[in-house]
């Protein structure tokens, strides 16, 4: 009777000395950079609320009030402002994905949407090695940039050339031919489809804004082809297309 008390005892003791361990806040850098939330299958389902416990200071800082060269930044448009969709003063990089009343109206984004972990193991390896011996990850994995950071995909829409300059043929406005085409649209966590859509009849430049206007790559995003009504057998360009969104992006 009593070793089963002990033996109880200890068992509470361990399991609740572990709890504390886990639940207790890192107390080193190196112990935050290795927390169990920065790696698989925790960051998964990582709320804002926990990444901003640690990194706040990406939505609390804001852009030079004058470049190094003295220029003030009122008296230049960053090229995200070159779109009309956009209204407002410079914002950082973090806060036009996260806060600005354009993103929370049109996205939805995480901050698991982009960040998916970090293993420091997988970063430059010290010494170095050959260089084909090792794979330098990136903090963001560049395909997730790129469904929306993606160039205009001339070619299969059907357009001459670049929407800048051919898209006054579609009185600049997609849905001229995406009313009927494709109908089901932007069915993933990361995006307000509805909102989209409203904001694209009221100003044609919604859908462009996302599809070339804020190209960072010079190739286009190979959109996987959801099921839509009236959906027709896939061209012979898009054969090799997913048939599904990644499963982190279903809703």
């Amino acid at each position: 009777m009593l070793v089963n008390k002990l033996l109880t005892t200890l068992f509470l003791f361990t399991v609740t000395t572990l709890w504390a361990v886990h639940a207790a806040p890192p107390t080193s850098y190196d112990d935050a950079r290795w927390d169990p939330i920065h790696f698989s299958p925790a960051i998964e389902s990582a709320t804002n609320e926990q990444c901003l416990a640690c990194h706040r200071e990406i939505m609390e800082a804001t852009p030079l009030e004058q470049s190094p060269a003295g220029v003030a930044r009122s008296d230049v448009l960053a090229w995200y402002q070159t779109i009309s969709l956009y209204a407002g003063e410079q914002e950082t990089f973090h806060r036009r994905h996260l806060e600005t009343p354009l993103a929370k109206e049109l996205m939805n984004l995480q901050c698991n949407t982009c960040h998916q972990g970090h293993n420091p193991r997988e970063e430059a390896p010290i010494p170095p090695t050959d260089s084909a011996a090792y794979t330098l990850r990136k903090s963001v994995d560049p395909d997730t940039c790129l469904l929306c950071h993606g160039q205009f995909n001339a070619p299969i829409m059907g357009v001459p050339g670049s929407w800048q300059e051919f898209g006054h043929l579609f009185q600049n406005d997609c849905m001229i031919c995406h009313a009927a085409i494709r109908t089901t649209r932007h069915q993933v966590n990361y995006l307000h489809d509805e909102a989209i859509e409203q904001a694209a009849k009221e100003n044609p430049e919604t859908c462009y804004s996302c599809h070339g206007g804020r190209s960072w790559y010079r190739i286009p995003y190979p959109y996987p082809r959801n099921e839509w009504p009236g959906m027709t057998p896939a061209p012979e360009w898009a054969k090799d297309r997913p048939t599904q969104s990644q499963s982190r992006f279903l809703r």
